[in-house]
């Protein structure tokens, strides 16, 4: 068996970063807690939570915690979580992401400048509700071409248009045309992660050449699930698996070149162990 792993394949620059600052903060030996998980893997998490990292899930749960670091998470905050840590006087590791740190700046900008926020994302994830927090009013989340088309505002209103940074690039395009098309005020700021753009076009490109497909990644992580859409696109035979021990395939004998990408907070030893067990048993 053939097997082509994908070279942009596995924890992006701001996961590793974050992942990072979590166990240098372990090694302090104080009470450390992540405000949501600290990525969407939950082997990352577990073993963190195996280290005393303790996962705050809620505003009311952080309200109770009296002492010890606060990390954020690499998918960012409101800015109201951020002033209640400062407010409780805790130490505060600030993990978002940089590329997601930027649209907080952004956000908070331009709706400072009196625009209406739109976010192109998925409505309910924790990015695309951290981006939202930093809007000065209410923003509007869009996550597809229909809604975009139902979207309307006032003509004389300014639209600032951002993207969570893991959505899918060609989506986004058709999406901004949309609005462009209504005739609105539209500033974009296209704030899809260079990462995002080279995985997604070169899992399509892998995807379209074999004869099956397996994408790793958290079942809650966001963009792994959009980098399984696309390559269902150009593989049917496309598996979606968060771990070898969910690698239970019934795989054509036809088959004979297999490709591998893996979401963001995918960890390498898991793409390897994946990539073993293929090149072994098939």
């Amino acid at each position: 068996m053939e097997v082509i792993v994908a070279e942009h394949a596995g924890f992006c620059f701001g996961v590793k970063r974050a992942v990072e600052q979590v166990y240098e903060q372990v090694a302090k030996g104080r009470p450390i807690y992540t405000y949501g998980p600290i990525i969407h893997n939950e082997e990352v998490v577990k073993d963190l939570e195996r280290r005393g990292v303790t996962v705050i899930g809620s505003e009311e749960e952080l309200a109770d915690v009296t002492e010890g670091t606060v990390v954020i998470r690499s998918h960012g905050v409101p800015e109201r979580i951020v002033a209640l840590i400062d407010a409780k006087g805790l130490e505060c590791v600030d993990a978002t992401c940089p590329f997601v740190k930027r649209i907080h700046n952004i956000v908070a900008k331009e709706s400072g400048a009196g625009k209406k926020i739109v976010v192109i994302g998925n409505a309910g994830h924790p990015e695309v509700e951290g981006i939202m927090g930093w809007a000065k009013e209410g923003a509007a989340v869009v996550e597809s071409l229909e809604e975009a088309r139902d979207f309307t505002c006032g003509k004389d209103e300014e639209i600032c248009i951002v993207s969570q940074t893991t959505f899918n690039y060609n989506k986004f395009q058709d999406m901004v045309e949309i609005f462009m098309k209504k005739g609105y005020n539209v500033s974009v700021v296209n704030t899809i992660c260079n990462a995002t753009e080279e995985r997604q076009t070169e899992a399509a490109q892998i995807a379209a050449r074999v004869d099956a497909m397996i994408v790793i990644g958290g079942k809650h992580s966001s963009n792994t699930r959009k980098l399984y859409e696309i390559c269902m696109q150009e593989c049917a035979n496309t598996y979606f698996i968060q771990t070898v021990d969910d690698l239970h395939l019934d795989l054509p004998k036809s088959v004979r070149l297999v490709g591998i990408t893996a979401g963001a907070s995918t960890p390498n030893n898991i793409i390897e162990e994946v990539q073993n067990y293929v090149r072994i048993n098939f």
